[in-house]
């Protein structure tokens, strides 16, 4: 690095600006990656330095070339910035991939005892109860509140979180690291980044374990405070994958008001007796449908949601808790159409409030043995 002039800032000065530039992608500061090199500061006040990118082709690397031009602009006496983007060699991306994942073997970072992800897989019995919608504004509600979010869309066959949150970006490859994109502070990955739009997805078990897998080890999540899964209908393969990968894991289980839909979620609930998962609790979509003189339409009944939670219960052996009621608002069809969720566009609709009280709910609740099986059967 080159001596400074009283006339510009220091080079220790734009250093300190850059510390406070984060990658947009691994979301810590570009001088902790060692991506600044070559800082330097002319009599006139221009700087000049290079940033080494990831990869060749980053994705957002006009983000970064702007956020850097942004932070030493606002030095005193600085008149210029000539910025070069090079690219990381192939030894200086092993080092920043031992100092984000380690250099031991990969593992699944949610699935160690020190981890302090809560891990929530919201399940259902069957299909179109909404439980994609509601890990999606789930998912935007708690990073609004300032935790950090990700989610894996493990809905290999109909995969639609992509849509439903915006995440239209592929993810970055590091050579074996995978970077996921972030939409509205959410860090999401699909199979449906992987594959060309509309083509079936047509695997089998020991396929769909491996996609699981890959999800859990090979992509960069960094800190999470909260790791949404949403799981397929049922309690087929991912179920089962889901509960040998996180053991920690726990159910939230999506039913709507109808007390067959209520029924079916109760056998996906039930499985946490086989693989001792926890039961976070139950959500009730489409409870009811607000009409323009206040009165509610029960489009699919009532009942259904502590109807589940009263049986569920007593199968295995702990109180199961109604977490929230959400009503039926065409908002919330819309803002997943528009890959921006009903609780960012529209935060004082019913179900906006609905949804952001089950959130809290989740995020804030005390660790312990409620809703966690206790291998009890009934009589």
């Amino acid at each position: 690095m080159s001596a400074v002039s009283n006339a510009g800032p220091s080079v220790e000065a734009v250093e300190s600006a850059l510390a406070e530039v984060n990658d947009p992608e691994i979301r810590k500061p570009i001088t902790e990656l060692d991506m600044v090199r070559d800082v330097a500061v002319s009599p006139e006040g221009v700087v000049s330095l290079t940033i080494l990118l990831t990869v060749a082709g980053c994705p957002l690397k006009g983000t970064i070339k702007k956020d850097v031009e942004g932070a030493i602009r606002t030095l005193d006496g600085v008149t210029g910035v000539e910025l070069t983007l090079g690219v990381m060699t192939p030894e200086q991306r092993d080092d920043l991939k031992t100092r984000l994942r380690g250099s031991g073997a990969r593992e699944i970072p949610f699935a160690q005892p020190d981890s302090l992800t809560r891990v929530y897989a919201v399940a259902s019995g069957k299909g179109g109860v909404g439980k994609s919608s509601i890990t999606a504004n789930l998912a935007a509600s708690m990073a609004a509140d300032g935790l950090a979010v990700g989610v894996i869309d493990a809905d290999i066959y109909g995969f639609s979180i992509p849509t439903m949150l915006g995440a239209h970006r592929a993810p970055t490859r590091v050579d074996d690291m995978i970077l996921p994109p972030i939409v509205h502070g959410v860090k999401v990955i699909s199979i449906g980044s992987f594959v060309p739009a509309n083509q079936a997805v047509v695997w089998r078990g020991p396929m769909l374990h491996r996609a699981l897998q890959q999800f859990l080890t090979d992509v960069f999540w960094g800190d999470l405070d909260v790791l949404l899964l949403d799981l397929p209908p049922g309690t087929g393969d991912i179920a089962i994958s889901v509960a040998q990968l996180l053991p920690g894991s726990e159910l939230l289980l999506v039913t709507t008001p109808q007390h067959a839909a209520a029924d079916v979620a109760e056998r996906a609930g039930s499985m946490s007796v086989q693989t001792e998962q926890g039961v976070a609790g139950v959500v009730e979509n489409m409870s009811w449908m607000e009409m323009p003189g206040g009165e509610r339409l029960e489009v699919f009944g009532s009942g259904g949601g502590k109807t589940l939670t009263e049986n569920l219960g007593n199968t295995i052996g702990s109180p199961v808790q109604l977490l929230g009621q959400i009503p039926l608002d065409t908002k919330v069809r819309e803002g997943a159409d528009a890959g921006v969720p009903v609780v960012l566009s529209h935060p004082q609709s019913p179900a906006s409030l609905a949804l952001v009280d089950v959130a809290k709910s989740l995020t804030s609740r005390e660790r312990g043995l409620a809703g966690r099986s206790l291998g009890l059967s009934p009589a």
